[in-house]
């Protein structure tokens, strides 16, 4: 497989990268670098080829430079465009056609053409589709950071010109590629959603890893112990680390305004801010010169001189060392960025054995659900920040726990593992699928603690069900979508033909292509027609022991809450008394989902079956849990799992369940053959 990466933005080179240097010169370029690295690795790709920008001028003679090796696999190719010179990002629609019209004649100069292209940011997606129109090659598509979220995060309403033009841009990238990879729910579920051209089944979740061996393994230097001490009065007291570029999104003004309006944490620590390299604040990029000006008076304002350091300069060699630096004297990491895509130093930083306080917009929420590292905050409260960073500080348990988590964060967060998921999702894309003959049985199966849960009894069926010609599978669960593919894929589970998500109120259907889906929009207008989201808010509002969930598991079609057995009573109660139709499911003693009175997996399920045309005696349903007892009470082979909770062997509605002997996968087995079984006696 020969994969074309282009990447225009920013002073991109195979090493010694100098990030900071310019305003987009940021994580985009390191997380490139590490993935064709990783992809490097695989014996089935042949060639990868980073296609950018050549410039020429003061930021250095190698952007000049039009072919340089990276590894023997992977090389980076320099094409002219319209302008000679460096072009920042708001300048970039203008080298677009250009670019385009040189990366055509290199591509037909070489011996074989890429059998597909994977495009960093808008721009370089429309380069990708005019090859597209051109030489009919497919692109994925990579946004890394959006301009929706720029826009809202500037509190603009009607961007600009420049924004306004590289949203539009987006908005053509989206409707474009074959698949677009996230790194996170957040920009999976919520960034990408803001556009119009937005597919949620063409949308993948795939975390980057990160070379997080070298921070683990980090200690502190005296250079830079050095460099940092002479800003403080009293450096051996905790260090509060931020490493981000000086520019507006990264938000560094509301970290210093928490620390300058706390005297309890200026007490209790110190404030290490490490803002890119500079020389001059005057020739720096983009916003990054007003943005250090801001930090310096917001210092200057609180007084904190002798509290707070902020070094001109480092180089990517010095970064391990100085999270050691805060790590020696019991500090924490803290990323108050408005909105960040990923994360990939709070993953550094916790692998160097910093708990983390991080932003609640983007990629954190799920480095720290994941790994349970540190606390969420909102970046546009200072308080907030201060308060986290207090809390974490002032618990020897808690910084304990953080500390533990993180050290998990190197087994969730892998390149090897990352590459692995993306190239099977390459090759789908390339594979010619054989058509999928019309299905004879139906089995849907819950996903947590079903399907999943034991390896063994995963893996014992993913080989079942390569044998099972004629059956159809589908998972029902309270995930989301992109959730439920992103663990399912990284459990190397079958791929489900259907996708029952949010608890019944979402449809996906499996592409001919094999590896995208599409939502039934059918389902979703039958069970949409008597939902009224805002009054089913309004009904509850206040409602004691009701506890709301995170903006992530809310969706047009259900809102999810926190509460006991008595607090659901208390839902239904007051919906049945307001005359409101929902649908009250609650599970595992604490989840209450409220949806449309029409959306369960149960009736998701039979919407499926008449889709396929399947008689009742054709379908089996798997679940273990109380958010499945709709489906398992509305069909006759329901089949409950061994590791079952919330006493659903003992539901009245439910005794004509199979209650497996085996746990997990092995139960569902065990249950569709009983259920065969059975059939065939009858027969």
């Amino acid at each position: 497989m020969f994969v074309l990466h282009i990447a225009l933005q920013g002073c991109l080179r195979g090493d010694g990268v100098v990030y900071g240097l310019t305003a987009d010169t940021g994580g985009h370029i390191r997380y490139l670098l590490d993935l064709v690295s990783a992809s490097a690795q695989d014996r089935d790709v042949t060639r990868i080829v980073v296609a950018t920008r050549l410039f020429s001028g003061p930021l250095g003679s190698a952007y000049a430079v039009p072919e340089e090796a990276i590894s023997d696999k992977v090389t980076l190719v320099r094409l002219a465009s319209a302008s000679p010179g460096y072009r920042t990002k708001e300048e970039m629609h203008e080298e677009v056609a250009g670019f385009a019209d040189g990366l055509i004649a290199w591509i037909a100069a070489q011996e074989r053409a890429p059998d597909l292209i994977h495009a960093h940011y808008a721009d370089a997606a429309t380069v990708a589709a005019l090859v597209e129109d051109r030489l009919g090659i497919p692109f994925v598509f990579t946004a890394h950071s959006l301009g929706r979220v720029k826009a809202a995060m500037l509190g603009e309403p009607t961007p600009g010109p420049d924004l306004g033009r590289r949203i539009a841009t987006e908005e053509a990238a989206f409707a474009r590629a074959q698949l677009v990879i996230a790194s996170s729910r957040d920009e999976a579920e919520v960034q990408y959603a803001g556009y119009g051209a937005y597919d949620p089944g063409r949308v993948r979740i795939l975390p980057p890893g990160s070379d997080l061996a070298r921070f683990a393994a980090a200690m502190p230097h005296p250079r830079i112990d050095a460099a940092i001490d002479r800003f403080l009065h009293d450096p051996g007291k905790p260090a509060l680390l931020a490493l981000a570029r000086p520019v507006a999104r990264k938000n560094l003004a509301a970290l210093v305004r928490a620390y300058g309006e706390s005297p309890a944490l200026q007490e209790a620590a110190n404030l290490v801010i490490i803002a890119g390299t500079r020389q001059d604040i005057d020739t720096l990029d983009g916003d990054m010169a007003a943005t250090m000006r801001d930090l310096l008076v917001q210092i200057d304002r609180y007084d904190l001189y002798g509290r707070v350091a902020y070094p001109k300069t480092h180089s990517p060699d010095d970064v391990p060392a100085i999270y050691a630096y805060a790590r020696a004297r019991g500090g924490l990491f803290v990323n108050p960025a408005l909105n960040e895509p990923f994360g990939l130093t709070l993953l550094e930083a916790s692998a160097a054995g910093l708990p983390l306080v991080a932003t609640d917009s983007g990629g954190p929420n799920d480095i720290v659900e994941t790994c349970g590292n540190g606390l969420l905050v909102d970046p546009r409260d200072p308080d907030a920040i201060a308060t986290a960073c207090l809390r974490i500080l002032g618990d020897p348990a808690l910084y304990a726990r953080c500390v533990a988590g993180g050290a998990r964060a190197a087994a969730a967060y892998d390149w090897d593992r990352h590459a692995a998921r993306y190239h099977v999702l390459l090759r789908a894309l390339l594979a010619q699928q054989p058509p999928t003959p019309a299905p004879r049985q139906l089995l849907v199966c819950d996903i947590d603690n079903t399907l999943i849960g034991c390896a063994a009894a995963l893996g014992i069926f993913r080989r079942w069900r390569s044998r099972q010609a004629g059956l159809a599978f589908g998972v029902a669960t309270g995930r989301s979508f992109h959730s439920a593919m992103a663990v399912l894929e990284q459990q190397d589970s079958p791929r489900p033909q259907v996708m029952i998500t949010s608890v019944g109120s979402e449809i996906f259907h499996l592409d001919a292509n094999g590896v995208t889906y599409t939502a039934d929009a059918a389902w979703r207008r039958v069970i949409a027609a008597d939902w009224d989201r805002q009054a089913v808010q309004d009904a509850l509002d206040g409602l004691t022991g009701l506890v709301r969930q995170g903006p992530l598991e809310q969706r047009t079609l259900k809102l999810s809450f926190f509460g006991d057995a008595a607090v659901a009573r208390r839902v239904r109660a007051r919906l049945e008394e307001a005359r409101i139709p929902a649908r009250v499911i609650h599970s595992h003693g604490r989840y209450l989902d409220v949806l449309p009175a029409g959306a369960s997996k149960g009736t998701a399920v039979d919407h499926v079956r008449a889709l396929y045309a399947l008689p009742e005696r054709a379908v089996f349903v798997a679940g273990d849990s109380g958010n499945d007892i709709e489906m398992l009470r509305a069909r006759v082979q329901a089949i409950i799992v061994a590791n079952y909770s919330d006493d659903l062997a003992s539901n009245a509605t439910l005794k004509h369940s199979y209650v497996a002997r085996r746990t997990h996968a092995r139960g569902v087995i065990e249950g569709v053959s009983y259920f065969r079984r059975m059939l065939a006696h009858v027969g």
